[in-house]
């Protein structure tokens, strides 16, 4: 009798975890499957950075050939040190790694998004980020840009926690992880964007306590860097700017053009239709923006984030003519990401309200109009993707252009792309399927809505007539 009830309370918790948690088991399920599929990549800057982790196995400090310190912050190169030297030195090792950090960034994009908004904009932010080419690509390069964008992650979501609960304790937490980003990438100091606006937010405005938490969230950031450049290595803190990512000079072959961001974005790392997606997102905010109010806010802390992220490339880049910019938008950008699929996503949430606010307006044709091509556009941005995933998957060699007209750009070799015949084509397609099940997941809850909607509407037809 105990050991039956013992079994029906297993399937129980069973039933309400996947009931709560099948949308993201489902991304990620898929997700690893198609990355299965995809690359691994390499080029000049994976052997670099594969040097600095053998230098630390040999010397302790990331020495590249030459004898060169490592002109980066160190700690995603120690990650994969303790890797190597736990299970062996090879590019398969570290791109697992750097797979696993990957999946934590879906699951953080999750987290963030139904905290942020709700569980629907959560899942399809989480989709449209996870299946990008700009992602998928990434998480199958050793390349230290996952490894940061993981800590910036895991930083803003547990700050995000420590701003709601007033926890002294978790704003702690939340400034060892940043500054664990900081020293992955230096990339990852445009997370203090939504740090900032989330505490004034959702923490009082007295000058006291906005500068006790300023130098507690500080303390970790600032001692690590101490220690590395001024104790460890000796270089001192002025090798933080002195780096030749922001001194080398862009060459004349490639002038620069001020849309070399713009053009990644829509050609290779998301596609138009994710782009549109966001702007038509933040349309309908402006539009409905007495019913949006909530959304009013973290939306322009998302649109703030990216403006400043892509803005900051795009002088660096093109006003500033230096050349890792201008050519590494696929690095540069790559925090701007999970900023850009939550606003993208949250178009589904708001093209459902605008449906349920269509009952009540007089202006019930355009309100469905705009919601049905809300729906349209983030479908079309994730099918479109995985089409494009699908693509160039089977390449040996990509390329990501500055220009259409320029045949200059980031590189990446395939040494193992699919063929046509290739089972790994089967698991990619399994992968999409998982993945894309999630929707119909989500979708029930609306379904019903939608069935009850149209019974409400025939009712009231019945009754008028």
């Amino acid at each position: 009798m105990c050991q039956a009830s013992n079994q029906g309370l297993r399937q129980i918790n069973l039933r309400k975890f996947l009931v709560s948690y099948y949308p993201l088991l489902s991304i990620l399920m898929g997700f690893l499957l198609v990355s299965l599929s995809v690359g691994p990549y390499n080029n000049g800057d994976t052997i670099k950075e594969y040097d600095a982790v053998s230098g630390i196995l040999k010397s302790g400090l990331p020495i590249i050939s030459g004898g060169y310190l490592m002109d980066e912050p160190p700690v995603g190169f120690y990650i994969h040190a303790l890797v190597f030297k736990l299970f062996g030195a090879s590019f398969n090792n570290g791109l697992l790694m750097v797979l696993l950090l990957s999946l934590g960034c879906i699951a953080l994009i999750y987290a963030i998004g139904t905290s942020l908004y709700n569980k629907t904009t959560g899942f399809f932010a989480t989709l449209l980020f996870a299946f990008t080419p700009w992602h998928l690509i990434l998480s199958r390069s050793f390349l230290i840009d996952v490894p940061c964008l993981f800590f910036s992650l895991l930083s803003l979501f547990v700050g995000l926690l420590a701003f709601r609960k007033s926890s002294f304790r978790l704003l702690i937490v939340s400034g060892i992880l940043f500054a664990a980003a900081f020293h992955t990438k230096l990339y990852a100091v445009f997370v203090l964007i939504p740090l900032l606006a989330f505490f004034f937010h959702y923490q009082p405005k007295k000058i006291k306590h906005i500068v006790t938490w300023f130098v507690v969230f500080s303390i970790p950031v600032i001692v690590t860097t101490f220690l590395w450049y001024q104790t460890i290595t000796g270089v001192g803190l002025p090798a933080i700017y002195i780096h030749p990512d922001l001194y080398s000079q862009n060459p004349s072959i490639a002038p620069p053009t001020p849309l070399f961001a713009i053009n990644f974005l829509t050609s290779y790392g998301i596609g138009w239709f994710f782009v549109d997606a966001a702007i038509v997102s933040i349309l309908v905010v402006l539009w409905q923006r007495q019913n949006f109010r909530k959304f009013l806010f973290l939306d322009s802390t998302c649109l703030a984030t990216v403006i400043c992220v892509v803005g900051v490339n795009t002088i660096l880049g093109a006003a500033l003519d230096l050349k890792a910019p201008y050519y590494n938008a696929i690095k540069y950008d790559y925090q701007a990401l999970p900023f850009l699929s939550f606003l993208a996503a949250s178009l589904v949430t708001k093209s459902v309200s605008l449906l349920k606010l269509s009952r009540f307006s007089k202006r019930k044709a355009i309100l469905v109009a705009v919601a049905l091509f809300g729906f349209i556009l983030v479908a079309a941005a994730i099918f479109y993707n995985m089409r494009f995933v699908h693509m160039f998957s089977s390449w040996d060699f990509l390329i990501f252009r500055v220009a259409p007209t320029i045949d200059e750009g980031y590189s990446l070799f395939n040494p193992d792309p699919i063929g046509a015949s290739d089972l790994m084509r089967g698991v990619q397609f399994l992968g999409f399927a998982i993945a894309t099940s999630g929707i119909l997941w989500v979708a029930r809850d609306k379904l019903g809505y939608l069935r009850k909607l149209k019974k409400l509407v025939e009712k009231k037809s019945y009754v008028l007539d």
